[in-house]
């Protein structure tokens, strides 16, 4: 019997991931399905270069602009999307192409995750509104006390993984870490497939220059500042992920007068590259022995 195939491909922001995807699919008879944590979410569109509606018309597109903004999706949750929708894919005699830069995603994906236990619904609510309330940086000092050795992992403003890291000790006595150190379960790795894993690989100099110029397009070609201001109407906690998309803040700030729109382009430009220097670095250390393709 023929294994079922599955091609998923990596790469750091404006890398070139998607039209590889789409030329791959085109060869292969593929669907393309998001891994990337900011484009799953409806209220982006140009700002995080979703594909566009005649590629979603050519190639079937999965999981982009599939949740609000106000709805946060974590590893697990877009794993458990992901392997619904490749099942379909299956289903239907094509090739699911799994495309993004979110590594926790893929890694989730092909290798599974440690199993937490089930948190406790009223502890979570609890320690969501109070950091929505009172912000990451107080909920960070509460974790310093009582699990200071994820504390030192996290940043004080990383408000999803701070609230996750307090929500798991409090509900079940043990921390995150703890947790985190258990054999991974749930990857495609598991099961005898066809699995072609990929890493789209530029100089970083290339890289950068990529970045610079996407956000500079996104500027002049697209509405990205009306897309932003449409974003705010929804009155969204500002510690939610959909709020720190890449050049989001930077818009803000410039839409509220705080800084110019040369200032908002460059600023965004600067966190976009630091961004794709985070990625690059962390595809090379945890995805050491997939294959890299350097265009």
């Amino acid at each position: 019997m023929q294994k079922k195939r599955i091609i998923i491909l990596g790469g750091a922001t404006a890398s070139g991931k998607s039209s590889l995807a789409l030329a791959w699919a085109r060869e292969n008879d593929g669907e393309i399905i998001n891994a990337d944590s900011m484009q799953i979410y409806r209220e982006l569109d140009m700002i995080t270069a979703c594909p566009t509606e005649a590629d979603m018309a050519e190639t079937p597109h999965h999981l982009y602009r599939y949740l609000r903004g106000d709805d946060p999706c974590s590893a697990e949750r877009w794993r458990d999307l992901a392997s619904d929708v490749i099942g379909d894919v299956w289903s239907r005699g094509k090739v699911p192409i799994v495309v993004g830069g979110t590594g926790l995603y893929l890694k989730a994906l092909a290798y599974g995750l440690s199993k937490v236990p089930d948190i406790d619904e009223a502890i979570r609510s609890e320690i969501r509104d109070d950091v929505n309330k009172n912000g990451p940086e107080q909920a960070h000092d509460q974790l310093l006390e009582i699990d200071p050795e994820m504390a030192a992992r996290l940043a004080p403003g990383d408000s999803q993984r701070i609230a996750r890291a307090l929500e798991v000790i409090r509900s079940t006595g043990k921390s995150l870490s703890h947790w985190q150190a258990q054999p991974l379960v749930g990857g495609l790795i598991e099961q005898d497939l066809d699995m072609e894993l990929n890493i789209l690989m530029r100089g970083r100099a290339e890289l950068y220059a990529r970045c610079n110029e996407r956000f500079k397009q996104m500027i002049e070609q697209g509405d990205v500042i009306g897309e932003v201001k449409e974003l705010m109407t929804y009155n969204y906690e500002p510690t939610l992920p959909v709020m720190k998309s890449l050049g989001v803040p930077q818009i803000i700030d410039y839409i509220e007068g705080n800084t110019s729109k040369e200032e908002a382009i460059e600023l965004s430009q600067t966190a976009t590259r630091q961004f794709a220097k985070r990625q690059m670095t962390w595809f090379r250390n945890q995805f050491s022995d997939w294959k890299q393709i350097n265009l």
